[in-house]
C-alpha cells in the first residue's frame, strides 16, 4: 500500500446551491458570462468556467432536489448531497481586470462587499448571487 497520494489535475466542479434556479441562471449568465450548457427544472442548472487547459464547470443544484437518493433505476445513480445556507466560490481574473469587474458589477445592480490588497498586494472583490453564496473573484496571485 502506497502512503502517498496519486496526482490530481486540479478541480474540475464547483457546487453552489439555490432555492430558485431561474434567478441563478439569470445571474451567472447573463451578469458573469458564464455559458449554461445542461439543465434539469428544478433540480440544476451547470455552467461552463473554462475548457482550458481543462474543463471546469460550476454547478448549481437546488437542495430539496439533490438531497434525494436516486431511483433504483436512475441512468445516473449519483449519491444525494447538498448543503443549506451561503456557499463560497472564488473565480479568477487578471489583476488588470478587477477595476472592469467592480464596475460590471455595480452596472447590473450587485453590491461589493469587500475589495481590497491581501497582504502579497493581490486583491479580491466580493459579492453575493442571488441565492446568497458568498462570489470572490480574485487576481490568481493571492495563493503566491
Amino acid at each position: 500500500m502506497s502512503k502517498t497520494p496519486p496526482d490530481l489535475l486540479g478541480t474540475l466542479e464547483t457546487a453552489l446551491y439555490a432555492d430558485d434556479l431561474e434567478a441563478a441562471t439569470v445571474f451567472w449568465r447573463d451578469v458573469i458570462g458564464l455559458h449554461p450548457f445542461q439543465s434539469v427544472p428544478g433540480r440544476h442548472v451547470f455552467f461552463r468556467v473554462t475548457d482550458t487547459p481543462r474543463p471546469q464547470v460550476l454547478l448549481v443544484f437546488r437542495p430539496d432536489a439533490t438531497e434525494q437518493p436516486p431511483s433504483t433505476d436512475a441512468r445516473f445513480p449519483v449519491p444525494p448531497h447538498g448543503t443549506r445556507g451561503p456557499g463560497h466560490v472564488c473565480l479568477a481574473a487578471e489583476g488588470d481586470m478587477l477595476d472592469a469587474w467592480r464596475t460590471h458589477l455595480l452596472a447590473h445592480g450587485i453590491g461589493i462587499e469587500a475589495d481590497f490588497h491581501w497582504p502579497n498586494g493581490a486583491r479580491s472583490i466580493y459579492f453575493r448571487d442571488p441565492a446568497g453564496n458568498s462570489i470572490e473573484i480574485a487576481d490568481p496571485a493571492i495563493w503566491r
